[in-house]
């Protein structure tokens, strides 16, 4: 079964570090928290608010083991006014026999306000 996977995180500031390193870690994370490895991964998208401009976040990707050759797009998130500053989205699809109830999505550090009801019902890691 094919299932997708969210995560959010965000960075302090618009650097290329920053940003390459926060993607790592999200992707890291969403692993762990999901049990799946690489090559179980059809694809992965990942999107970045405007305010995030240094580095693409798909760089990250490439430093964690087995990443290689998972086909990876990054895209800009849409503009809308008030919403959450400097965060990396990430929605990976993946081969999986998990139950959706099953998938532990992962938000950290400010993209927690992203997704409260997924945190307050203890469906996603907030690490």
């Amino acid at each position: 079964m094919v299932r997708g996977i969210r995560g959010a995180i965000t960075v302090d500031e618009n650097s290329k570090q920053k940003i390459i390193a926060a993607c790592a870690r999200l992707v890291k994370a969403m692993q762990e928290a999901n049990g799946y490895q690489p090559d179980d991964i059809s694809h992965i998208i990942i999107t970045a608010t405007q305010d995030l401009t240094a580095a693409f976040p798909a760089q990250g990707l490439r430093e964690v083991p087995g990443y290689d050759l998972v086909p990876v797009m990054c895209a800009q998130e849409i503009p809308v006014p008030d919403s959450l500053e400097k965060c990396i989205r990430v929605m990976a699809t993946i081969n999986t026999n998990k139950q959706s109830s099953e998938i532990h999505h992962i938000y950290l550090e400010k993209a927690v306000k992203l997704r409260p009801d997924l945190v307050l019902t203890n469906k996603c890691d907030s690490r």
